[in-house]
């Protein structure tokens, strides 16, 4: 197991063990007088050895089944629905269709869909058009609105890469477009 003279490592003595041709008691019992210091890793690997194998390939009892199914149907409730972006399906034509539904120049709803605006600031009436123009909810609409994201198809030349800015008021937007005073009331109003 090691040069004369020097004491055998645990592995050493382990393996040695574990590969004895008769590993029942009284070789257990001769190695833990030879090797007192390693007796708990020898009786953990003696129980090991000993131990049964339980291999069983006969199919669940229905009961069983039934218990498992049943544990997997209540976690699979549990876990949150996957969040949908209202906005993913939409094509340019639905988006050409969606500004003009809400009576707003495409790059007030290219701001609306990247979400440059801050969503406090858009009216809930608007919100609810908006919701309704791209078929969906204005409770869908609030939990998808995140940090604004680039449109995966837009691309700039510039010396770094493109970044968003923070977001801005709906107002502003409406400004940036250039909306008349008068329609940017309208839209800017909370009732009709």
């Amino acid at each position: 197991m090691s040069p004369a003279g020097e004491r055998p490592t645990r592995e050493s003595v382990l393996d040695a063990f574990a590969v004895e041709s008769e590993p029942g008691r009284s070789t257990l019992e001769r190695y833990l007088r030879l090797y007192p210091e390693y007796a708990r890793e020898l009786v953990d690997l003696s129980r090991e050895l000993s131990r049964e194998v339980y291999d069983d390939d006969a199919p669940l009892a229905a009961a069983d089944q039934a218990l498992i199914d049943a544990a997997w149907s209540q976690h699979a409730a549990a876990m949150p629905a996957p969040m949908t972006d209202p906005f993913a399906a939409l094509t340019v034509a639905d988006w050409r269709a969606v500004a003009q539904r809400l009576d707003v120049p495409r790059q007030v709803v290219t701001a609306l869909r990247e979400r440059r605006i801050s969503l406090v600031s858009i009216p809930r009436r608007f919100l609810g058009m908006l919701a309704e123009a791209v078929s969906s909810s204005v409770t869908q609409l609030e939990l998808s609105w995140g940090p604004a994201q680039l449109a995966a198809g837009r691309s700039y030349k510039a010396d770094g890469k493109p970044a968003i800015g923070g977001q801005v008021t709906f107002e502003q937007v409406l400004i940036d477009a250039g909306v008349p005073v008068e329609k940017r009331a309208r839209l800017l109003a909370e009732a009709d």
